[in-house]
């Protein structure tokens, strides 16, 4: 009796750091994650795939744990880190990408990811607890930027 949440969410933004150094952080899965609020643990699982296992989220007798698995690829030459999900990892699949564009003393950057969250809960809940996943699903990633914003010097 659980129910699937879609997040689909894209960001757009342009930073002081160059291009080399935003591609360096964001290809690197962890040192990425580290920037990631609510990380409770981040797995390697060989061949650049990694699980992600987020903090809790409720109460003792109620709670949801977001746990899934992607495999990221880095193409320095596209300006592009796609990842794709591995499936059998936890109770969501996440899709994404960076593009990653320099423009000379400043580098522009666009994300895009997409998630499918397999809920534990009955049905009926579904019109309730679907608005809270997605609005806290698209405040962790807003913070991730401002995390990431500020470790590239800021916006432009």
């Amino acid at each position: 009796m659980a129910f699937t949440v879609n997040v689909d969410i894209g960001y757009e933004f342009e930073v002081k750091a160059p291009f080399k150094d935003v591609f360096d952080v964001l290809a690197d899965v962890p040192v990425s994650a580290s920037h990631f609020p609510k990380v409770h643990s981040l797995v390697h699982l060989g061949d650049n795939a990694y699980r992600w296992e987020m903090e809790k989220v409720g109460t003792d007798a109620f709670h949801i744990q977001t746990i899934y698995a992607s495999k990221y690829v880095a193409d320095i030459s596209k300006g592009s880190i796609v990842w794709t999900p591995v499936k059998g990892e936890g109770n969501a699949l996440v899709a994404g990408r960076w593009s990653i564009t320099d423009k000379g003393n400043s580098t522009h950057i666009v994300l895009e990811t997409t998630g499918d969250m397999d809920i534990p809960l009955p049905g009926l809940m579904k019109m309730v607890v679907s608005p809270v996943v997605k609005s806290e699903f698209d405040g962790l990633v807003r913070k991730y930027i401002e995390n990431l914003i500020e470790r590239f010097g800021g916006e432009v």
